[in-house]
C-alpha cells in the first residue's frame, strides 16, 4: 500500500493530551502528524463542558503533586505562547468528614510537599466563601493555587500552536489500526490513507482500548453529565469571590466551579449514574434524570445556585481499576506510547502530559517517575 507521509512521530487523538504533545514534538523540531476522529476541538469526549479544575493538594495521591507543579509551569508557558489566558487561579477547597478520603487525600499531599494550606469548619468556610452551605461537621481544606483550565481554548491553544510550529494535524480521520513493520516503523491506517512513522502516541482518550488489547476491560468509558445552575445570589459564585472545590457528601462526590464562560454555577457528581460502555454506544444527550441526580446536591449544599438549570452537558470518563493514568510504552513495541490520563482527573495534567509523552517518543524515557501509570500494573 502506498503511504500518504512519513513522520517522526504521529499522534492518534488531538484532545488535550492529543494537542499539547503535538506542540511539544512540533517545537522540538519533529515532523508530527496529529490525526483526529472528529473535530478539533470536539464534544463527543472528555474534555469539553468550559473549563476543568486544576489543584495542588491532590487528594488521589502526593505523586501526582510533582507532575502537578510542571503542570502549572507549561499552562503559563502555553499562555504566554499563545496570548491568550488559559489558568485562572480560585483558590480551592477539598471538603467533606475530617476523617474522610478527600480531606484526609488532600493534607497527605500538603504535608508531604509543604503546601501552604489551612483547615477550616464548615462555619469558617460559609463565612469567608458564603456559596458553600455545608454540613456542621465537615472540614475544609483551602490551598490558594487551585482554580480552573479553559479546557476547550486550551487545546484549541495548543492546536495553533502546534500548526505553527509545523505540525500537520488533520481533522474528521480516525485510525483504523495501526502495526509495527519490518524495519521498526510504525504504518497507521486511516479510512483516507496510511501514514509511517518512527513512533506513535496513541491518546484517542475513551477509545484507547479499541487500539491496546492489553487495556480491553481496563479502561472502561462511563458517561458523565454536568449541570449550570442560575444562582439566587450571583455574587456568592461569581469569579473571585467562589473557590473551585471537590466535596465528599452523602452520597455524593461533587466538583464545582464559580460562575465563568457561560451562565451558571457549574456542578459536576464523581460517576453520575455509572452508566458503562463503548464511547460510540454512550448517550452525549441529556436527559430530566441527570438534571434531578444534579439538582440534589445544588440543593443540599449550595443552596443560593438552586435556580433554573442553564446548561447540561455530557461527556466521558474512561475509568482504569485504580483510577490511575496509565502513561507508558507497550511491552515488546517502545516505537508505540499509551497515554491513558483519565479517571474523571486528567485534563489538569494535560500540558505536562504533552511533554511526557514528547519525552517518551523520541527519548523513551522521562524525568519523572511513572511507576504509577506503568500499563503492567493493570495485568
Amino acid at each position: 500500500m502506498a503511504l500518504d507521509g512519513h513522520y517522526d512521530v504521529i499522534v492518534a487523538g488531538v484532545g488535550a493530551m492529543g494537542s499539547a504533545t503535538c506542540w511539544q514534538l512540533a517545537r522540538r523540531g519533529k515532523r508530527v502528524l496529529g490525526l483526529e476522529r472528529f473535530d478539533v476541538p470536539h464534544a463527543m469526549g472528555s474534555s469539553h463542558g468550559v473549563n476543568r479544575i486544576i489543584r495542588l493538594a491532590y487528594y488521589n495521591h502526593p505523586a501526582y503533586v510533582p507532575l502537578l507543579r510542571r503542570a502549572y509551569e507549561l499552562w503559563r508557558a502555553a499562555e504566554y505562547a499563545s496570548g491568550e489566558r488559559l489558568l485562572f487561579v480560585t483558590g480551592g477547597v477539598d471538603a467533606g468528614p475530617e476523617s474522610g478520603a478527600i480531606v484526609q487525600g488532600a493534607l497527605a499531599s500538603c504535608r508531604e510537599h509543604d503546601l501552604a494550606h489551612q483547615v477550616l469548619t464548615a462555619a469558617e468556610l460559609g463565612a469567608r466563601h458564603p456559596g458553600y452551605r455545608l454540613p456542621g461537621d465537615f472540614v475544609a481544606v483551602f490551598q490558594a493555587d487551585a482554580g480552573f483550565i479553559a479546557s476547550e481554548r486550551a487545546i484549541v491553544a495548543h492546536a495553533q500552536l502546534a500548526l505553527a510550529a509545523g505540525a500537520d494535524i488533520r481533522a474528521r480521520e480516525a485510525i483504523v489500526g495501526w502495526e509495527i513493520t519490518g524495519t521498526g516503523t510504525v504504518r497507521v491506517q486511516t479510512g483516507r490513507g496510511a501514514y509511517e512513522a518512527e513512533r506513535l502516541v496513541l491518546s484517542t482518550g475513551a477509545w484507547i482500548a479499541d487500539y491496546v488489547p492489553a487495556l480491553r476491560g481496563k479502561a472502561v468509558p462511563e458517561r458523565q453529565t454536568l449541570g449550570w445552575f442560575r444562582t439566587l445570589v450571583p455574587e456568592h459564585f461569581r469569579l473571585g469571590r467562589f473557590p473551585v472545590g471537590i466535596v465528599e457528601g452523602e452520597p455524593w462526590l461533587l466538583y464545582v466551579f464559580p460562575e465563568w464562560g457561560i451562565p451558571g454555577f457549574k456542578l459536576g457528581v464523581y460517576n453520575h449514574l455509572r452508566e458503562a460502555g463503548h464511547a460510540d454506544e454512550l448517550s452525549r444527550a441529556p436527559n430530566e434524570r441527570d438534571e434531578a441526580l444534579l439538582r440534589e446536591p445544588v440543593r443540599a449544599y449550595f443552596p443560593d445556585a438552586d435556580g433554573a438549570v442553564l446548561s447540561l452537558k455530557c461527556c466521558l470518563f474512561t475509568n482504569t481499576p485504580d483510577e490511575h493514568f496509565v502513561l507508558d510504552t507497550l511491552p515488546g513495541a517502545p516505537q508505540v506510547v499509551v497515554a491513558s490520563p483519565c479517571s474523571g482527573h486528567g485534563y489538569k495534567f494535560a500540558s505536562v502530559v504533552g511533554e511526557i509523552l514528547a519525552d517518551l517518543a523520541t527519548g523513551g524515557s522521562s524525568p519523572f517517575d511513572l511507576s504509577l501509570f506503568a500499563l503492567g500494573r493493570l495485568g
